[in-house]
């Protein structure tokens, strides 16, 4: 389930707004505590039950925005809990329902090994602090009186990351959390969120350094069919960016790159992962330890566009623009050499343009640096198919056979398989989003219209190769593996 409330997108957006403002007039450190004053003047509350809680989620929100933890506590964890708008969660995950019969069997009492249930007046009660949420007594009682009450948050978490304090405020387990950002989204109080590059963003632009926008393969059919790539570059090099580039190149890098592993590993008979979503590394590095091995040494599309510029401008400020939290990750986390300085999603790169008067408008889609199967990397299935097409260009013959892990679900089904040495596929895709990078937390439009407008701007691409498109730039200049 994702939450698309008006409220909660309006005060998210407002905040970084109101904070793109202050660093770009470079006044944020002067009047930073003055913004929750300036969003909450009172004396009514707009969305919380006063003025007083809604004012220190403005705060929180703000540290967030600055690339802070909401209540200073030092963590390198990307999704953060607002602490102070985390409220009105049922606490207890199992609760007996008015259908409660209290029927002599006590079916539910005798199923709980814990001791929770007792029996009222009226009906059976279920002590939550003694409950150990195995389910048992819902499925021991006939009449379904039971029922499963599972905050959203930790619903969607595909690794159990999430639990609660004393207080039902929910805590995220960083030894587990893969940083997708599902939790985010799915919070119907806007109590999850995220650190943010955007000061640093703004601060590089104004330093006079050279600093360079990368646009996810995803960007594009986001905004409308008459958004381009060529839009993008105009709209960045206004907000003060020297160049624009779209990353789909990398997924050509990161294709010709991964089809060379996949065909030594197939010769060997070992199987690989892909390493281009950040989630799906993470997953394999917190919970899939001993496949560690099996991931591609191959960069990701991001890096390699970056490792790109920074071959030719050692000093340049690189940064990435798309849907995908966890890209945050891989920059914070992994650390790999030459990799994106800063990762923006489209709501923040779109505060940053809105506090400087920036905007996107239709141009000619024009200026195609990368083959339509670098533009579909977005795509669940994108990349297999990309990798496929570069063996084929290079001749490589090899009856591959390949696991599309679409969505988290997938993904853990095809890890078990293969540290169970189950698994009969050849080469594992991982993508934690559904749909790809396209159904990202921090997409800007459905998936439908999205592919609707991405199928008409792709379908104007010219049909070069991937190896031919590649042979436009100095690939010995860079390495390709991580190091």
């Amino acid at each position: 389930m994702i939450t698309n409330d008006a409220t909660i997108l309006r005060v998210k957006h407002d905040v970084l707004c109101e904070v793109a403002k202050l660093a770009w007039a470079g006044e944020l450190e002067e009047k930073r505590d003055e913004l929750p004053f300036k969003m909450i003047p009172g004396p009514q509350a707009q969305f919380r039950c006063c003025i007083y809680k809604e004012r220190e989620i403005i705060k929180q929100r703000v540290r967030l925005a600055e690339g802070k933890c909401p209540v200073g506590k030092d963590s390198l964890n990307v999704v953060q809990v607002i602490n102070a708008a985390c409220e009105e969660c049922p606490i207890a995950s199992y609760v007996v329902t008015d259908n409660c019969r209290k029927c002599m069997g006590k079916a539910c009492q005798n199923s709980c090994n814990f001791g929770a249930i007792e029996i009222g007046d009226s009906r059976a009660h279920i002590d939550p602090s003694k409950c150990r949420e195995c389910g048992k007594c819902a499925q021991a009682c006939p009449y379904s009186a039971i029922a499963h009450l599972e905050r959203p948050c930790k619903k969607v978490c595909p690794v159990d990351a999430i639990t609660y304090d004393e207080y039902g405020i929910c805590v995220i387990d960083e030894k587990k959390c893969i940083q997708c950002g599902a939790c985010i989204h799915s919070c119907p109080f806007g109590a999850i969120g995220s650190k943010t590059y955007i000061v640093d963003v703004v601060e590089a632009l104004k330093s006079g350094k050279k600093v360079y926008a990368m646009a996810a393969p995803a960007t594009e059919g986001q905004f409308g069919a008459d958004i381009t790539t060529a839009s993008w570059k105009k709209a960045m090099k206004e907000l003060g960016f020297d160049d624009f580039y779209d990353v789909g190149l990398g997924g050509d890098m990161t294709a010709a790159y991964e089809a060379e592993e996949w065909a030594e590993a197939y010769q060997e008979g070992k199987k690989k992962v892909t390493s281009c979503c950040p989630a799906f590394v993470n997953m394999v590095r917190l919970h899939y330890p001993q496949l560690a091995d099996c991931v591609s040494t191959t960069v990701s599309p991001m890096c390699a566009v970056s490792r790109l510029i920074k071959a030719k401008e050692p000093d340049a400020v690189t940064v990435f623009i798309g849907p995908c939290l966890a890209k945050k990750s891989e920059v914070v986390d992994q650390k790999i050499p030459g990799n994106a300085d800063y990762v923006l999603t489209y709501s923040e790169v779109r505060a940053i343009m809105k506090a400087k008067g920036v905007a996107l408008e239709p141009c000619e889609n024009e200026g195609q640096i990368s083959s339509v199967y670098g533009k579909r990397f977005a795509n669940s299935g994108g990349v297999t198919a990309a990798v496929l097409q570069s063996l084929k260009e290079s001749d490589h013959e090899i009856d591959a056979k390949v696991y599309k892990a679409n969505g988290a679900a997938e993904c853990k089904k095809a890890l078990l398989l293969l540290r169970a040495a189950k698994l009969p596929d050849d080469f594992v895709e991982g993508m934690i989003c559904d749909g790809g990078c396209v159904g990202g937390p921090s997409a800007f439009n459905d998936q439908i219209s999205s592919k609707k407008n991405r199928d008409t701007l792709i379908s104007q691409a010219d049909g070069r190769g991937i190896h031919e498109n590649l042979g436009n730039y100095d690939m010995d200049s860079f390495s390709m593996h991580r190091e």
